[in-house]
């Protein structure tokens, strides 16, 4: 097969990210790792199986384009105003911090100014798509060190513009002016226009376009439609000069208000996480092992002191913005390494005559391998210093005492905050632990007194009073840790009675499984309610759809005793229990039929 052909590409991509990806998360590295090392096998440097590296990593960036696309839809716009702040203060000071301290310790190698300022700017970046990935994967936006690292990114991608339109003033080359393109005041009116012209068909434009595509029902044009939108967006500021990624983003933010916003998502999700890892397995083809190999120590000079410099600037500037101390190491290595608009800036800094080209190919495997031990300082977040945090940011005041209450309840989110509650509305105290500084801060001004631990802990139980107390509720969001509360109760504390709510279906199992005395299933009643008030809006009187909720409660309630009898039988066998409780629901319904018709002529509803 002609290894140039795109069916030949498309088999090796696929190939080494299904082998490579799994295998990694296995190792506990995570998914971003899989792809770099897929593509460090694969590429020039491995075995050789795709040699056209720059083509596909230009493609692979729109990866980057749809995952800021994305976000931007998660924003409105007022949000967005609102972050104005965080974006251009937290923006500058990261990026003018790191470049200056980065441009200081290149005098180390004797470059000119020139290029000192453009290594400072480029190696200041950090990547888009490891920054704001782990975040997404995480559910951590909303967190303030999320907020943080993304107005950060977000301000770098604006900056990118100004800092390509100034290299062309630093040449210390002569170079041939390219007459091709807009150029001075002609290029800047250009991108504005291009700008005013993203903005005004987001917001007047696309809502008419989706209401006629959403009006044919054709799932698959409208996947089109989307397509288009985001790929003409980014081929405009293209054109313009601009960045692609900034373009998508203000796209996402003029539809996030629209009412095709979550069909957008889920119709660009798939196309978002395949490009992205294409774009991470290009990345790991672009090492270029021959010059490491032929210079080690510069290479790994300029890779551990641009590792160690930002980190040290992020780090000093996250005290400042007072990101809370558990978030401060995430957010220092999600943005210590280099990022892919570097590989952008220092290309051009060398067709311009900005840096000669053994500089600006030195800086690019730095970056590359910069980005490569990204993933590792997460799993050293993850594995080593995380883990950690709780013994450390422990505080005098969160030393649990044992106030004799009755009642423990561990996990203080949005199903034990209302349980707890309840009870101090009764007068009954209870003794609270949580394990999230920020909740505990906040819960603390209301008068509630909340214990930072991990509930899991032996000794953090018996400090709590596990011994006296007669029941535990068992509110904390992980599975496995619940469970785990669970076994350490029952064995150490028998008199406990345990009250524990479950996740799923899986989660009630293994909760029976441990005879917990009360298994409550979080969004059951909820779900159950709404039922109930859909069948009134209906047309079913109040008695009948009241009775209709029980009946069904009723029924789910023994199929999931009937599915925990037989559960270690099998998939098929509880397919089986599943099938026939529902043709007897039905039938149960239906005979209810008759008694529902007398209860209305006898003026129940």
């Amino acid at each position: 097969m002609d290894e140039h052909s795109l069916l030949f590409s498309a088999l090796v991509y696929l190939a080494a990210a299904v082998i490579a990806v799994p295998l990694a998360k296995r190792l506990g590295m995570g998914s971003v790792i899989g792809y770099l090392v897929a593509g460090v096998v694969i590429g020039p440097w491995g075995l050789k199986l795709i040699t056209d590296v720059v083509e596909i990593l230009h493609f692979s960036e729109f990866g980057v384009v749809l995952l800021l696309f994305l976000i931007g839809l998660e924003l409105e716009p007022r949000r967005l105003w609102q972050m104005r702040g965080p974006i251009f203060g937290l923006g500058t000071a990261q990026l003018v911090g790191c470049a200056l301290a980065l441009g200081l310790l290149g005098l180390a190698f004797h470059w000119p100014w020139q290029t000192l300022l453009v290594a400072g700017l480029g190696l200041g970046l950090s990547s888009t798509a490891i920054g704001l990935q782990p975040l997404t994967e995480r559910n951590l936006l909303g967190t303030p060190g999320g907020r943080a690292t993304f107005s950060i990114l977000l301000f770098q991608d604006i900056a990118v513009i100004p800092a390509l339109a100034v290299l062309p003033l630093l040449s210390i080359a002569p170079v041939t002016a390219n007459t091709s393109g807009p150029q001075g005041l002609q290029a800047a009116g250009l991108a504005i226009a291009v700008i005013i012209a993203v903005i005004l068909g987001g917001r007047y434009l696309t809502r008419p376009l989706f209401r006629i595509i959403a009006s044919t029902g054709l799932r698959e044009i409208f996947t089109a439609a989307a397509l288009l939108i985001v790929i003409g967006i980014s081929a405009l500021m293209q054109f313009a000069g601009l960045s692609m990624a900034l373009g998508a983003f203000i796209g996402g933010v003029l539809l996030a208000e629209s009412e095709y916003r979550h069909e957008l998502e889920s119709d660009i999700e798939p196309f978002k996480g395949l490009l992205m890892g294409l774009f991470f397995t290009s990345v790991g083809m672009t090492v270029d092992f021959g010059l490491l190999l032929s210079h080690p120590w510069e290479v790994l000079a300029v890779v551990a002191g641009l590792l160690l410099v930002k980190s040290a600037v992020i780090f000093v500037l996250a005290l400042l913005a007072r990101i809370p101390r558990g978030q401060i190491s995430l957010f220092t290595f999600l943005l210590a390494p280099g990022g892919e608009f570097a590989f952008v800036l220092f290309g051009a800094a060398g067709t311009l005559g900005v840096m000669n080209a053994d500089i600006a190919a030195l800086l690019t495997v730095s970056v590359a391998l910069s980005m490569l031990f990204g993933p590792l300082l997460l799993v050293l977040h993850d594995k080593v210093i995380e883990p950690r945090l709780v013994v450390v940011s422990n505080r005098p005041e969160d030393v649990v005492e044992d106030e004799g209450n009755p009642v423990i309840v561990a996990g203080f989110g949005r199903v034990g905050q209302i349980a707890a509650r309840l009870l101090f509305a009764n007068h009954i105290n209870a003794t609270v632990l949580d394990h999230d500084p920020e909740t505990i801060d906040a819960l603390r001004l209301f008068g509630f007194k909340v214990f930072y631990g991990d509930a899991t802990r032996l000794d953090l139980l018996e400090a709590a009073g596990a011994a006296k107390a007669r029941v535990l509720i068992v509110a904390i969001d992980g599975q496995e840790d619940s469970l785990k509360l669970v076994d350490l109760a029952q064995r150490h504390f028998p008199n406990l009675t345990i009250i524990a709510r479950a996740r799923d279906v899986v989660h009630a199992v293994e909760l029976m499984n441990r005879k917990v005395a009360v298994i409550e299933r979080e969004t059951f009643h909820s779900a159950l309610r709404l039922g109930e008030e859909t069948l009134k809006a209906l047309g079913h009187g109040a008695y009948s759809a009241r009775k209709r909720a029980l009946m069904f409660k009723a029924h789910n309630e023994a199929l999931l005793a009937n599915m925990h009898a037989h559960w270690d039988e099998g998939l098929e066998k509880r397919i089986t229990l599943q099938q026939q409780a529902r043709a007897r629901l039905r039938q149960n319904l239906e005979a209810d039929e008759v008694a529902v018709r007398e209860n209305r002529e006898l003026g129940w509803d």
